[in-house]
């Protein structure tokens, strides 16, 4: 028994990507995108310029894998700090210093200040508990201002969170994979608030 053979059906007509001609035609071969020799002419500088831009940011994102392969464990704690400061400060963005009684419009530096030091506790280094936003004057200057810290964070966080602060807690060093997940984690924080404060 014999096949039926399927006749193909002719291309459709499309419209040409000459942005100057826009005229339709029936392509002759698969991929065909303009109309004639000339309109691909008129748009070869512009494709050449696509190409070269997708073929700067393959490079790009090259060198970062590279980069990101050699980086030593120091080099991703201190993204991951940076990422985690920056995801508290927009955190905390509607309030004011943790501190002191400077309010949400100071126009100073706003920093992310931890309750328990991270020299102190490395453990609650990324404890969202354990770090607040703060004026660039307590935190630097005054080294935290604790004594303005503890009663504003109680207020926050209830009596019974701060003091499981200072309970048992198993010593902490972070490896790579833990650091990574943390920066993965802190971009996706800022991204979903950003987004936030545009919408």
């Amino acid at each position: 028994m014999r096949k039926a053979i399927k006749a193909t059906k002719p291309p459709k007509p499309k419209k040409c990507k000459n942005p100057t001609c826009g005229e339709k035609f029936t392509p002759q071969r698969l991929g065909q995108a303009v109309c004639s020799p000339a309109c691909a002419l008129a748009i070869a500088p512009s494709n050449r310029e696509k190409a070269r831009k997708s073929l700067a940011q393959v490079e790009r994102r090259e060198t970062r894998a590279a980069r990101e392969r050699v980086k030593s464990r120091s080099g991703h704690l201190r993204e991951a700090q940076a990422l985690f400061n920056q995801w508290i400060r927009l955190r905390d963005a509607h309030l004011g210093c943790v501190s002191c009684d400077k309010p949400a419009a100071w126009n100073g530096q706003w920093h992310a200040s931890h309750f328990l030091s991270v020299g102190s506790s490395p453990e609650h280094r990324f404890n969202p508990l354990n770090v607040h936003k703060a004026c660039s004057v307590c935190n630097n200057h005054l080294s935290g201002n604790i004594h303005g810290y503890r009663p504003e964070l109680e207020r926050r966080i209830g009596i019974e969170a701060v003091e499981a602060l200072f309970g048992p807690c198993q010593p902490k060093r972070y490896t790579i994979p833990e650091l990574q997940e943390i920066k993965a984690d802190c971009r996706a924080k800022i991204k979903e608030l950003k987004g936030r404060a545009v919408a």
